[in-house]
């Protein structure tokens, strides 16, 4: 059952409304477009150790078009944590159990980091529910083991993402502590995030900043993707680093309501001189682009 959160002193009103709710005796917190529209679902699923709070940019700009959910899965953000723990399992399940909460069948995923992966695990077992999946910077490969080269990695994009994501993102990684940090990468290093992304049956878009110190490289990305046949669509986003859903907010979801629309991938006509988009890949089975 949906509460409604106070608003705490001194912030801006917020565009999605900020509600509680209870999924398997875990307080859970999360927002919702104020009055749901009669619009297709779409949840946002954060990364590591963050809440919802970095994906509120994107979210916000597609809140009239969509019914908007950006919760804080179990033991991250304000949410409660569950006992023993959470893996990329138990996160793709708990998002799963959220949307049962709010009565909600079918789901657009839009994912960044390692919600990414939980979006694939969602995929896997929940197959049924998911319409269309986007995957904005996708970790846990080999690319970011082990932990320290990842850490180091982060140290990197630190340097590249706005100077506003530090307040944004420092309590949330301070909430979420150093045990539970170590718990959540082990599971992320095992999770087979390659086969999963490739089994899609539904259309995915894959979202990569050229600036992501975190991703592999467009060529190798270009070399795996080519020898396979498979539904993925791929955009890099040029001069944006790993958090593209607080970056870049504006870009990224005009290649959302793209995508959705499956028409073609352009840069956004209403924000010239910003970053440009280039397709850099469009797998076999993905849908192809209609002119609009």
């Amino acid at each position: 059952m949906a509460v409604d959160a106070q608003p705490r002193r001194g912030r801006r009103a917020p565009v999605l409304a900020e509600r509680w709710t209870r999924i398997d005796g875990v307080r859970v917190f999360y927002r919702e477009s104020p009055e749901p529209p009669d619009a297709p679902a779409m949840m946002h699923v954060h990364g590591f150790g963050l809440s919802g709070r970095y994906l509120l940019p994107t979210a916000e700009q597609l809140h009239t078009e969509f019914h908007t959910l950006v919760p804080d899965l179990p033991g991250f953000g304000r949410s409660g944590r569950a006992r023993g723990g959470l893996d990329v399992r138990d996160l793709a399940d708990a998002a799963a159990r959220f949307l049962d909460d709010r009565g909600i069948d079918r789901v657009t995923l839009v994912g960044n980091s390692m919600g990414c992966p939980v979006i694939c695990e969602f995929a896997h077992h929940h197959g049924d529910r998911l319409e269309r999946a986007v995957l904005v910077s996708p970790a846990g490969g080999l690319h970011n083991q082990p932990l320290t080269r990842a850490m180091l990695q982060l140290a990197r994009d630190g340097g590249r993402e706005p100077g506003s994501l530090i307040g944004v993102a420092a309590p949330d990684y301070l909430r979420f502590g150093v045990a539970s940090t170590a718990r959540m990468f082990r599971s992320l290093t095992r999770y087979p995030s390659l086969e999963r992304l490739l089994e899609l049956d539904v259309p995915a878009l894959v979202v990569i900043g050229d600036r992501d110190p975190l991703m592999p490289s467009r060529e190798r990305i270009e070399e795996v993707l080519q020898r396979i046949d498979s539904a993925v669509l791929v955009v890099t986003v040029g001069g944006a680093a790993h958090a593209i859903n607080f970056s870049h907010p504006r870009e990224l979801a005009h290649l959302i309501r793209s995508f959705t629309a499956d028409r073609p991938i352009a840069d956004d006509p209403s924000a010239p001189g910003s970053a440009h988009v280039i397709e850099i890949h469009r797998g076999k089975r993905h849908p192809r682009a209609r002119e609009s």
